[in-house]
């Protein structure tokens, strides 16, 4: 059982350590654990609380590595399936001097995208406090977009809160109308929205942050609170009372790869939320992890323990 849960894709990443090198030109890699929703799982389970991730990887070495990393970050491996008949996902990132790498992916037709939906009715609810969903696994194929659906009608049926990032992946969509349409039906079903204000831009037509939140808020079924998410410059809150807020964000000394980041913020948000934080709190939670993501070159390597963000929070 766990306070925590999440389902995705997890892909080996294979970071460039030749700077401001393109894809094509490195020549020098070293290999990481990734996945968006994994990353949130594993900054959750480094702060202390049980997590537990819902997903499949091929009968490869990348998915061998991906279950042995997963349980060294206490992650629970209880709904992680295996399928020999396809190949676990990877991706390759660029290591850049300033501003967002470039990447390249190798997920098409991974064990992921052919989740086995009936490990779904094999999950423990009980004591699951909060769960977190992206747009990402729902891109993957029409199998996934369904079982993810069916994934929040059960998370609500067992009242388990949701948070949800759009988390947009153009490229492993069939189509920019698929995406917007799918990920907007999709966020309706969150209690809690955590979109970029980019994704904004793309999903509803504003940069805006409260024409964000007032869309999303308006939308959806059970949404209570959006979080739009300014990069530096922190966050902006806006919940369905009317309440709303600004929680700014941290300087760094030094950004090494932005990778991350967003899901470091999901990581304090929900984090600070299972803790009993009052959102204004659990904000700047995520706004401190989202920094010091930003210093680290793997995926997740930046996500504190409690003593670390102690510290960051003393120093900052």
């Amino acid at each position: 059982m766990a306070e925590f849960l999440t389902i995705g894709e997890p892909l080996v990443v294979f970071a460039s350590e030749n700077v401001d090198a393109s894809l094509t030109d490195a020549t020098d890699f070293k290999k990481y654990l990734a996945g968006a929703e994994l990353n949130v799982a594993i900054g959750v389970s480094r702060l202390g609380h049980s997590s537990e991730y819902i997903s499949a990887v091929g009968e490869d070495p990348f998915g061998e590595f991906v279950k042995k990393t997963i349980e060294k970050n206490n992650v629970g491996t209880t709904y992680l399936g295996s399928n020999e008949n396809y190949w676990t996902g990877y991706y390759l990132k660029q290591k850049i001097s300033k501003g967002d790498p470039a990447t390249y992916y190798f997920r098409c037709n991974s064990a992921a995208s052919h989740f086995d939906a009936s490990v779904l009715n094999t999950i423990n609810f009980d004591e699951v406090k909060f769960a977190h969903l992206s747009g990402i696994f729902a891109a993957l194929s029409d199998g996934n977009r369904e079982s993810e659906f069916t994934l929040f009608k059960m998370l609500h049926e067992h009242g388990t809160k949701v948070t949800f990032d759009p988390n947009l992946r153009p490229t492993i969509w069939k189509s920019h109308e698929s995406m917007v349409k799918v990920t907007n039906e999709l966020a309706k079903l969150a209690d809690i929205v955590l979109p970029g204000i980019n994704e904004g831009e793309v999903l509803m037509g504003s940069r805006d942050p409260e024409e964000i939140s007032d869309f999303y808020l308006k939308q959806g079924t059970n949404t209570q609170t959006v979080v739009v998410k300014l990069g530096t410059a922190g966050a902006f809150i806006k919940q369905k009372d009317g309440k709303k807020f600004h929680v700014p964000g941290f300087k760094v000394d030094q950004v090494i790869d932005t990778v991350g980041a967003g899901d470091g913020f999901a990581v304090g948000l929900i984090s600070g939320l299972i803790e009993g934080l009052p959102m204004q709190e659990a904000a700047k939670r995520g706004c401190a992890i989202g920094a010091l993501a930003v210093m680290s070159p793997s995926d997740n390597g930046g996500y504190p323990t409690p003593e670390q963000l102690k510290e960051f929070y003393a120093n900052n």
